[in-house]
C-alpha cells in the first residue's frame, strides 16, 4: 500500500506569487504542462451527480487542481442533478448521460465513442454505479481503471440490502481496476482487508483549499454556535448530537446548534424534527438548509460537530472547517481520527455516545482546552497536510505511476 501524503513544502513552485492559477483552454491544448514541464495527461471522471456533497467536492477540486499537476481532466456525469449546477469546475467539460436505472448500459456506448473521440488515456471511477459502468469502457477500450473509495460501500447506510448490492457491484467491476485511491489509511486497510493488493491500494488524503485570509474571532463570551454541515441521513448521527445539545442545556451551558444542508428524505426530516420537540430544543436550533457558501457558514459557528456512527472515509467538512480555524468535534470512525487530533486541533468522541460527546464538547465549553489555541492548531494542519493541491499531486502522481506500470 503506497502513502503518497504529499506537503505544501514537497509541490512545485509555481511563477506567480499569488493563488496558483487554473490552467486556461489555451494550457489545455498544449502537449507539456506550462507548470510542471511533463506530457499532458488526459482523465476522465466518470461520476454520479445527484448531489454536491462531500465526494463530490473532492470530484470538484480534483477537476480545478489536477492541471497544475499536468492532468486534463473531463466529466461524465450519470445522474446529472446538483452537481452540474452547483459546480465550481465551470470550465471542466462535462458531458451529462442521465442513466434511467443501475444497469442502464446504453449509455456505455456514448462513453466509449467519447473516450475515443476526446483521447483519453485514464478512467476514473467514484461510485459503486460509476464503476461498473466505467469497468465495461475499460474492457471496451483498453484504458486503466482507477476507482476513488470515498468511504466503506459495506457500511455506507442503514440501508442493509442497498449495501450489499453496493458492495456486490463495487466488488463486481473492481476486477478490472488496475488502482484504488483510498482517502484514508483506514480505508486502504479496509479495503486490503477485503483482498486487494498493496501494490494496487494508493492513500491520498483529501484535502480542501487554504484560505487565503482569516479573521481574528476572540472566544464567544456568551452564547456558543454549535454547527454541523451534512447531508443529513441516519448514519451521520444527527440525533446524538441533538441529545448532547439537551444534556449541555441542562447543566447551564448556552449553547445553540445551527444545522446546515438538506435532508436525504422527507421522513427522516420529519423524525428529526420530533425529536426536537420532545427534547424542547426548538428555539435552540437553526436550519439553513443546502447551501454552496458553506465558508461563509463556519464563519458562524464556533465548534463544528460531525457525530458520525460509521461510514466516513475522510470528511471533506471536516478539513473544511478546519481550514476556516473552527475546532471540530468529530467522532472515532474510520478516517475521522487521521485528521483531528484530541485535545490539539479538535476533540474525539465515541461513536454512538451523547454522554460522551457532551464531555468532549464540554471541554471546550468549560476552557479545560482553549479554543484559540484549538483554531490556531487545525488551521496549521490543514494547511500543511490537508491542502487540494496535495490532494491533486497525490492523485496525478498515482496517474503517472499507473501508466508507467500499464
Amino acid at each position: 500500500m503506497t502513502s503518497p501524503a504529499t506537503t505544501e513544502q514537497d509541490l512545485p513552485t509555481l511563477a506567480s506569487d499569488g493563488p496558483p492559477a487554473i490552467a486556461t483552454s489555451a494550457d489545455r491544448l498544449s502537449k507539456r504542462s506550462p507548470q510542471t514541464g511533463m506530457p499532458v495527461l488526459r482523465a476522465l471522471h466518470v461520476i454520479n451527480g445527484e448531489h454536491y456533497a462531500g465526494a463530490e467536492r473532492v470530484q470538484d477540486l480534483l477537476a480545478l487542481r489536477l492541471p497544475e499537476f499536468g492532468v486534463q481532466v473531463g466529466f461524465a456525469c450519470l445522474k446529472p442533478d446538483r452537481f452540474p449546477a452547483m459546480r465550481a469546475s465551470v470550465e471542466t467539460p462535462l458531458l451529462e448521460l442521465a442513466m434511467t436505472s443501475r444497469f442502464d448500459l446504453q449509455v456505455c456506448r456514448r462513453l466509449i465513442d467519447h473516450v475515443r473521440q476526446h483521447d483519453y488515456q485514464i478512467l476514473h471511477a467514484h461510485t459503486p454505479r460509476t464503476c461498473l459502468i466505467a469497468s465495461y469502457v475499460s474492457l471496451r477500450t483498453g484504458l486503466p481503471l482507477v476507482y476513488h473509495v470515498h468511504s466503506p460501500t459495506s457500511r455506507d447506510s442503514t440501508r442493509r440490502w442497498a449495501n450489499l448490492l453496493n458492495a456486490w457491484t463495487e466488488r463486481l467491476s473492481l476486477m478490472r481496476a488496475n488502482q484504488l485511491i483510498c482517502v484514508s489509511s483506514s480505508l486502504g486497510q479496509h479495503m486490503h482487508g477485503l483482498g486487494y493488493r498493496e501494490d494496487q491500494i494508493t492513500v491520498v488524503p483529501n484535502g480542501v483549499a487554504v484560505r487565503k485570509s482569516i479573521a481574528n474571532r476572540p472566544p464567544p463570551t456568551g452564547r456558543w454556535i454549535i454547527g454541523m454541515v451534512a447531508l443529513f441521513r441516519p448514519r451521520k448521527g444527527i440525533e446524538i448530537l441533538l441529545h448532547s445539545l439537551a444534556q449541555l442545556r441542562d447543566r447551564g451551558h448556552d449553547v445553540s446548534l445551527r444545522a446546515v444542508g438538506p435532508f436525504e428524505t422527507e421522513t427522516y426530516r420529519r423524525d428529526i424534527h420530533t425529536l426536537v420537540a420532545k427534547l424542547g430544543l426548538g428555539e435552540r436550533i437553526q436550519w439553513t438548509g443546502f447551501t454552496k457558501e458553506v465558508n461563509e457558514e463556519f464563519d458562524q459557528m464556533h465548534i463544528m460537530a460531525l457525530p458520525s456512527l460509521f461510514g466516513e472515509g475522510l470528511p471533506m467538512v471536516v478539513l473544511e472547517a478546519m481550514a476556516a480555524g473552527v475546532p471540530v468535534a468529530g467522532t472515532k470512525v474510520e478516517g475521522v481520527p487521521e485528521v483531528i487530533r484530541d485535545g490539539l486541533d479538535g476533540v474525539l468522541s465515541e461513536p454512538g455516545d451523547p454522554a460522551d460527546l457532551t464531555r468532549a464538547l464540554t471541554q471546550i465549553l468549560d476552557g479545560q482546552l482553549d479554543w484559540t489555541t484549538l483554531r490556531r492548531n487545525a488551521i496549521s494542519r490543514q494547511q500543511q497536510q490537508f491542502s487540494d493541491r496535495s490532494m491533486a499531486a497525490g492523485v496525478a502522481r498515482a496517474y503517472r505511476q499507473l501508466l508507467a506500470r500499464t
